[in-house]
């Protein structure tokens, strides 16, 4: 057996190497506890220097949002499950304000509310993150909102008008069609400029799921980022109706976000279409009030609309957008001007015949007339329209060159109106597509020869 030597400059020497580089040093680090948890909310008590909306860490990685700051204590809201925190359980400061990553790479992607993906697609990757507190645009830093957002929705683009930097509240009662006005809006911004958030709270993941493959089957996914709060996460504390100012705060604070920055800015916008559901269509209830009382006006859907079959059920005496003919073109402004008042009056006189009432000849032709247009506002879900064919079919109803055609024939007499402008009046078409006027001229010797046509079939 060989010996083996070493000497002790060796192992000198191996010691300066291993500890050479290590210093002295000592880390502070104020830790506080948990002296209350219930319901989501945990009150901690020990760390005097929290900044608000700081990240605090609690054991097993939960992190926590510091929210009310008190003398001796600060409450904080558990991002996550909190089943396993106890009082006296140790709480640490990040150093951290609460702030997510931001950038195109989370677009097409299902996320958290603090940006994590929970899609299993892997990391987002990211270059920025940004506060969730920032302070909203001032008056001076906006502009008036005056550039249409198309929802492709023909009820909500004649009558509705939503523009870039709007608030449009989505307002009725459940499974009536709310989210479906959002999902078509968001699928007609393929083709622009347009991306999208799409923010799902105290949903099923399963309907997550649907909406996510229908962007996918759309082309859209690319264009949108799905945030996703379940249900699964969304617990109703006890006594929430007690304490309805920060509700009304946290709606303030998320809204006044939206605008329609200055040009010196950059000239963009942030558009938002908040959904709230009624119950038995009380829009006095609180958060209802709430709401209207913070957006630019509301779309309104009515439950007695969608099971008598109008879809979408937009009411349009009670819907109103505060930014009005500001947010269309020119061409739309023009060809719905006259479709509120027939919409009203066929109500109207539709509510008289009801009584079995005989009426005069002009009051029968503008009840006709009415049913054409409600019939030609009545559109299949994930279908939106271009807004040169919209502009098209209400001229074509309003001018009462329909009148010919009965009522129940008025969806397929639109899409043969729609395919023949298209096939032998292109230009007129494309002229309403890239300058956004009405060629009144031209558009009305288009649907003229359309109706002709109609004429020879009845021949």
């Amino acid at each position: 057996m060989s010996e083996f030597n070493i000497d002790a400059k060796q192992i000198s020497d191996s010691l300066k190497e291993t500890l050479g580089d290590w210093q002295d040093s000592v880390k502070d680090d104020l830790v506080g506890y948990v002296s209350a948890v219930a319901d989501g909310v945990a009150r901690v008590k020990g760390l005097e220097n929290v900044m608000a909306s700081e990240l605090l860490e609690f054991p097993g990685g939960l992190v926590g949002v510091a929210l009310n700051l008190e003398e001796d204590s600060i409450g904080v809201v558990l991002m996550g499950d909190s089943n396993h925190i106890e009082e006296g359980m140790p709480v640490k400061q990040t150093g951290e304000v609460l702030s997510i990553g931001v950038g195109d790479g989370f677009l097409g992607r299902v996320i958290d509310p603090l940006g994590n993906p929970i899609d299993g697609k892997g990391p987002i990757e990211f270059t920025e993150r940004r506060r969730l507190e920032l302070q909203a645009p001032s008056v001076v830093e906006r502009q008036p909102v005056g550039e249409p957002l198309q929802t492709g929705i023909k009820a909500i683009d004649s009558m509705i008008p939503i523009g870039r930097g709007q608030r449009e509240l989505i307002i009725g009662d459940r499974q009536i069609g709310k989210t479906a006005v959002a999902v078509d809006t968001i699928i007609n911004q393929k083709d622009t400029d347009v991306k999208c958030i799409y923010v799902a709270i105290g949903q099923k993941s399963s309907t997550v799921a649907e909406v996510v493959e229908r962007f996918e089957q759309e082309g859209v996914l690319d264009k949108v980022v799905i945030v996703n709060a379940p249900a699964s996460a969304a617990r109703r504390p006890p006594g929430r109706e007690a304490y309805p100012g920060d509700v009304f705060y946290l709606h303030s604070r998320l809204l006044e976000r939206c605008a329609k920055v200055s040009e010196e800015l950059g000239g963009g916008s942030l558009t938002g279409l908040p959904i709230i559901e009624t119950k038995a269509g009380d829009v006095s209830a609180f958060i209802p009030t709430n709401v209207i009382s913070i957006t630019d006006g509301q779309i309104y859907l009515e439950s007695e609309l969608f099971y008598s079959g109008v879809r979408p059920a937009v009411n349009p005496g009670t819907s109103v957008s505060r930014v009005g003919g500001a947010a269309q073109t020119k061409a739309m402004k023009k060809v719905s001007g006259p479709l509120r008042i027939n919409l009203a009056q066929f109500r109207e006189l539709e509510a008289f015949a009801e009584f079995g009432s005989d009426l005069d000849a002009a009051s029968q032709a503008q009840l006709d007339r009415g049913r054409r247009v409600v019939e030609l506002l009545k559109q299949p879900q994930y279908q939106p329209v271009p807004m040169e064919e919209q502009v098209i079919s209400l001229y074509a109803v309003t001018e009462g060159f329909l009148d010919v055609v009965d009522p129940a024939d008025i969806p397929q007499t639109e899409l043969d109106l729609i395919d023949f402008v298209k096939t032998r009046y292109s230009d007129v078409i494309n002229s309403i597509k890239t300058t956004g006027e009405l060629p009144e001229e031209e558009l009305k010797t288009a649907v003229e020869a359309f109706v002709s046509t109609l004429e020879k079939k009845e021949e």
